[in-house]
């Protein structure tokens, strides 16, 4: 049976069904929906699983589904990465699970996919696509979150989506640090844009983002159009060491897979608006260069926390630079 996603979110107990999939690049709202599950069967225990995982080892998987706890009796299994490679097991256990819930997690499944069509013509499985939000459906989440708050104008309702880039996941972390902030419920254009950090956040992660990618031209252009803000330094260079360790997991996954696999193969995932550019990125490096730049990145924090009379956005300046030469290395 097929679910309209909208509905669910409004009311997760319209779902009865104890498989369920929820499947889509939509990964703000998959979480959402993990969240209203766990808010509203709270004498239930979770169990999280990657599909991967429970490949490997079936046994341990059938035992916990099967074995009931004398303290808790309902469980609540939630299988991430879900594929069609999964399907043969759910029909095996289709007709076993009785007290258990089981909830499956996938990426984009096309109208091809066996484990989607299953589910879709089932009388007895629940499916929930989880497609893109659009700029209406987060609005109507903002109005929602923040009722009863003044000031939320039209030009603050554009900053909060321009901070968010339409990432659902995104939005979430800023209506928190909206609510955390603003606690007499009045919201201040510019405190709110100094709050979401909204220019200089942007701009910082499409410069670190041309300097993987080894742009000379813009990587330069952007250096003298970024301004960086000497208090947020660590801050930089913890964006940067991120998508370095995740750039260093891909490669070593990669040996054995190729890399379109490995990075599916990535937990936690990669943001589906990130994967394009991530891609490109693991294009362009490998192991021992990408080991090479998080020692620079390394020591680059060491000389700004010993060193407080340097100026520390040219030191953040030139790792971007010499981050471009490696990427071309």
């Amino acid at each position: 049976m097929i679910y309209k996603s909208y509905l669910i979110e409004k009311n997760i107990n319209l779902l009865e069904n104890n498989i369920v999939l929820f499947y889509g690049e939509n990964l703000g709202l998959k979480n959402t929906f993990k969240n209203h599950i766990k808010k509203f069967e709270k004498e239930a225990e979770i169990v999280n699983f990657y599909q991967e995982d429970i490949l490997k080892n079936q046994e341990l998987f059938f035992n916990e589904l099967f074995n009931i706890s004398l303290f808790c009796e309902k469980k609540n299994f939630f299988i991430d990465q879900a594929n069609d490679k999964i399907l043969d097991l759910i029909v095996e256990i289709e007709k076993k699970v009785k007290t258990q819930r089981i909830f499956l997690f996938s990426d984009l499944l096309d109208k091809r996919s066996k484990l989607r069509n299953y589910f879709e013509k089932s009388n007895t499985f629940g499916v929930v696509p989880c497609y893109a939000d659009n700029e209406i459906s987060l609005k109507k989440m903002i109005l929602n979150q923040l009722k009863g708050y003044t000031g939320l104008s039209n030009q603050n309702l554009n900053i909060i989506l321009d901070s968010c880039g339409l990432d659902r996941s995104k939005l979430d972390n800023e209506l928190n640090k909206i609510e955390t902030f603003f606690e007499k419920k009045i919201i201040d254009t510019d405190k709110l844009e100094t709050l979401l950090n909204l220019r200089d956040n942007n701009s910082f992660d499409l410069l670190k983002d041309q300097a993987l990618m080894g742009d000379k031209a813009k990587t330069n252009k952007l250096i003298n159009d970024t301004i960086l803000e000497n208090e947020k330094n660590i801050f930089y260079l913890n964006v940067i060491n991120q998508r370095l360790i995740k750039l260093l997991e891909v490669t070593k996954i990669a040996k054995n897979d190729n890399l379109d696999e490995a990075i599916g193969r990535i937990k936690p995932p990669i943001f589906w608006k990130d994967k394009t550019i991530f891609s490109l990125q693991a294009r362009k490096w490998n192991t021992n260069r990408l080991k090479k730049m998080l020692n620079l990145t390394y020591k680059t924090e060491l000389k700004i926390k010993s060193n407080s009379q340097i100026t520390q956005s040219l030191l953040i300046k030139k790792l971007l630079v010499d981050m471009c030469y490696l990427a071309n290395a």
